[in-house]
């Protein structure tokens, strides 16, 4: 057990790093974010009647319990009952689908769900459009401040950066991964000094000790990620709102507090006097849709590091977005970046998913180099296995009996279904439970529950591994975008019943396990040495009066060094006057009992 003393202004802080015994609780482990159940009777509304969100109470959500599915066995031998930590390998966070939205584009599909209800699908519209980029920046803010908690390796994005696919949405969404200022809005830039949504801001930028990673959604290189560029190429920046199947698309008005649309209904509706009055806006050269290059080609324009964001000069010239990494240089851990998505070549309107024989041969290579050279391997991609379509020129039973041949795999991470997933991918074989994988889906920061993920790869005492997952909500401030959108999204997911499945479900779709996964033998052996110490760090922030203390587990406070120790919250962070009585203060893990020595300045 290791212990680390801070003093500062009057108190001093204890940090508690304990060699074994359950972590400390994070994110969506202490809480969670709970739709509020709807009355009897309350009126039925289009997602589009923004301001009845809060009067019906669509909108309103409180905190419930935290989550956790504790240990999970499946993919362990039979009667296998419990592993204890010993090591953290690899510590890293993702997020996904931000769907960065140009809101005023004129090649937006918002008709196909203004009016929409139950079975609809909410990736066209809803209001969680206005406020895309200050969701980001609310997420980004809340990875650094677990940062100083708990030190990120990296972080990787799993896709559908930019919903158009347009220029300047991507542009806003690496933006504020490199801390810019942010003007979230386009063409004549309506309402920038009075709407909040609308406004410029500072963007906080991740830290720059965090270097992150880039995977390609189906979004970042079709049109409402399903269909090819090339054939809405004038759309983007045109003046003329988008005219498809019968109707005018729609464009929200940024002068609007709640984002009213114009320009939108059958195009009849728009016929008077035998002309048709195409309703358009100012357009935008920045608006331009990206092909997949074109696209890559954007992560080197960065502050940030690694300059590519993964990508190389060659995935360009080959248009082709996958690539691996090795997080950290002492540590027998690589990420496989897949593109799952379908190619321009594969095109078919419901193939989302789909491998063709290049990029599979690419990713059985990439796979057999990692488990040669006694890698464990994590695969990181868009689209969840169980996605890949029927049309894919590699199935999915190719694609699972490949993956099941490396014992080495340990995770696949995706994205794109906009929910919190974990889904066992137990080994086919009785007698050999090491080739079982665990598949884990984030959510979208874009709709209900908006969070992030984070994992913690951890070494277990037997040499198994726990692979612990936490969904994380974005810490945002009061009547800011970013906790407007968080009602907008939680009103989204009653209207939608995606993923509420009633007016009175209260589910926080939260997924918080730690997946238990047996190596071979030789791999047991191999990291039998890797690994730092569990727990986490104790962050201060002082003011003129005051000390901030950011934790993680039960604060406690004593009068000396040496107790007793009384607990004084679990809700971080906690905040000491400066003019108080010199206390201490440390950060007990549950489970963990720990010493206490002299303080050092």
């Amino acid at each position: 057990m290791k212990l680390k003393i801070v003093a500062s202004l009057g108190i001093v802080i204890a940090l508690i790093i304990p060699g074994s015994g359950s972590a400390a609780e994070l994110g969506t482990r202490q809480r969670t974010i709970c739709p509020v159940a709807l009355a009897p009777g309350t009126p039925v509304i289009y997602p589009s009647e923004v301001t009845n969100y809060a009067a019906y109470g669509y909108s309103a959500w409180s905190w419930g319990p935290g989550e956790d599915e504790g240990q999970q066995v499946t993919n362990m031998p039979a009667g296998y009952a419990v592993a204890t930590n010993a090591a953290r390998l690899l510590s890293f966070l993702c997020l996904s689908d931000a769907h960065i939205t140009d809101k005023e584009s004129p090649a937006q599909a918002i008709y196909m769900a203004y009016e929409g209800q139950a079975g609809d699908n909410p990736s066209t519209y809803s209001p969680v459009m206005l406020s895309t980029p200050q969701v980001l920046d609310a997420a980004i803010r809340t990875a650094n401040a677990i940062h100083r908690l708990t030190p990120f390796d990296f972080a990787i994005s799993l896709g559908d950066e930019a919903n158009g696919p347009q220029y300047n949405e991507l542009r806003w969404f690496i933006d504020v991964m490199d801390g810019k200022w942010i003007t979230p809005s386009s063409g004549t830039n309506a309402g920038a000094a009075t709407i909040d949504y609308q406004m410029p801001f500072q963007a906080a930028g991740l830290d720059p000790a965090i270097p992150w990673y880039a995977v390609v959604g189906n979004h970042d290189h079709f049109w409402m990620g399903g269909f090819p560029v090339a054939a809405y190429q004038t759309a983007f920046t045109n003046t003329e709102i988008l005219a498809y199947q019968g109707a005018y698309m729609g464009v929200i008005d940024g002068n609007t507090p709640y984002g009213e649309i114009f320009g939108i209904g059958l195009i009849t509706n728009f016929v008077a006097g035998g002309v048709t009055n195409t309703p358009t806006v100012a357009a935008d050269p920045n608006r331009y849709g990206l092909t997949t290059s074109n696209w890559m080609r954007e992560y080197f324009n960065t502050t940030t590091k690694p300059v590519g964001h993964g990508y190389h000069w060659d995935n360009m010239t080959n248009d082709f977005a996958g690539y691996s990494f090795v997080p950290k240089a002492d540590l027998p851990v690589k990420v496989i970046v897949f593109d799952d998505t379908m190619t321009d070549a594969d095109f078919v309107p419901d193939g989302q998913g789909t491998i063709d024989t290049n990029h599979f041969n690419w990713l059985v290579q990439e796979l057999t180099q990692g488990q040669a050279q006694n890698q464990l391997m994590i695969i990181a991609a868009h689209i969840p296995l169980q996605d890949v379509g029927n049309n894919s020129p590699i199935s999915y039973a190719t694609l699972m009996a490949t993956l099941h041949s490396y014992p080495n795999l340990i995770l696949w991470i995706c994205g794109h279904v906009h929910q919190n997933n974990i889904i066992p991918q137990p080994s086919p074989y009785t007698d050999r439970p090491e080739y079982g994988f665990w598949e884990v889906e984030t959510a979208s920061l874009r709709d209900f529950p908006q969070e992030f993920r984070t994992f913690e790869i951890l070494r277990n005492t037997d040499n198994s591994i726990s692979i612990r997952v936490t969904d994380i909500d974005p810490e945002v401030t009061p009547n800011t975008p970013a906790a407007k959108s968080r009602g907008y999204a939680v009103g989204a997911a009653r209207i939608f019943e995606t993923p509420c499945t009633s007016y009175t479900d209260t589910n926080s779709y939260v997924h918080n396990a730690e997946l238990l996964k047996l190596l071979t033998p030789p791999m047991q052996t191999k990291i039998a040495g890797y690994g730092g110490p569990l727990g986490h760090q104790v962050a201060i922030d002082r003011t003129a009066d005051s000390v901030t203390i950011n934790f993680l587990g039960e604060l406690q406070s004593a009068e000396t060094l040496n107790g007793p120790w009384n607990d004084v919250t679990k809700l971080s962070p906690y905040s000491v006057a400066a003019a108080a009585a010199a206390k201490f203060y440390r950060a007990s893990e549950s489970g963990s009992q720990p010493a206490i020595y002299s303080p050092q300045n």
